[in-house]
């Protein structure tokens, strides 16, 4: 399955509005609960995970929802893309190597122009070269086998910018929160643990969410990584193959009907005519 840019832009999108909803709908849930709690006359009892949400702030919680929501979807992306199948299609190289041997180049060459896998299009670029020798042919083949993973790569090496970029939306919502905490201490005159405390779990619950969406980027940033690399080295081999064995068989003489030959072309040697009698 391969997508193209504009689905992939509009997938994210969706996905991005229902977490967006979602974060709304727990938030307002949270105060609703709060206010109920507040009006029976009971303490506050809100969960554990809505005080999370809340304590993110509403420039921290939508910035950290985004970020999560393209990690997410990278990820995917990811996983549709490098599968073995969609690199080399079961019985992609039985039937390549059939219709080879059988010297139907032209319907070989439209097999591997049709075929979206990664082995189709390096097969193709190396093809287009063959008839000017088979390292003309390599040298097409691995260029598009490069350009295949410079694309992967660079759609990878963006799971290792959310990566890094976890820890620092950490580092300034602790700053900040920290800042709150402090200015609370420095301008009341009678200090209140509420307020105190709600800087406190700013700075805590931020720098939680970012490490928590840090450590999955770098783990899938590794994956994905060797991932490309086996996938590429799996089609380079393979591929080198076919263009050699595509190569040879277009240097070889094509076979001919033997009732079209004449015997001395056989070697065999024509017996002559019985002489006529006296």
């Amino acid at each position: 399955m391969k997508l193209n840019q504009s689905a992939y832009q509009g997938w994210v999108l969706r996905l991005f509005r229902v977490c967006l909803v979602l974060w709304v709908l727990a938030v307002f849930a949270g105060v609703a609960q709060a206010q109920e709690s507040a009006a029976g006359g009971e303490g506050p009892q809100e969960s554990l995970a809505l005080f999370m949400i809340k304590s993110l702030g509403i420039v921290f919680g939508p910035l950290l929802l985004a970020v999560s929501v393209a990690l997410v979807a990278l990820c995917v992306l990811l996983a549709l893309d490098l599968r073995m199948s969609g690199a080399i299609p079961p019985g992609f190289v039985e039937e390549f190597t059939n219709i080879v041997n059988q010297r139907k180049f032209k319907e070989a060459f439209e097999m591997a122009r049709s075929d979206p896998s990664f082995l189709g299009q390096v097969l193709t670029a190396g093809m287009s070269r063959l008839q000017y020798g088979l390292e003309d042919a390599r040298e097409a083949a691995m260029n598009a086998l490069e350009s295949i993973k410079a694309d992967k790569d660079q759609k990878n090496n963006y799971t290792a910018v959310i990566g890094t970029l976890g820890p620092m939306f950490g580092l300034v919502g602790t700053v900040y929160g920290m800042i709150k905490s402090f200015s609370v201490l420095a301008t009341a005159t009678q200090i209140n643990p509420a307020k105190l405390a709600d800087g406190i779990a700013h700075a805590l619950v931020v720098t939680l969410f970012g490490i928590a969406i840090s450590v999955p980027a770098i783990f899938f940033n590794a994956y994905f990584r060797n991932r490309i690399t086996r996938l590429c080295m799996d089609v380079g081999h393979i591929a080198d193959d076919l263009l050699t064995q595509m190569y040879h068989n277009s240097k070889k003489q094509a076979p001919v009907a033997a009732a079209n030959v004449p015997p001395s072309s056989q070697g065999v040697t024509p017996v002559p005519p019985p002489a006529a009698p006296r």
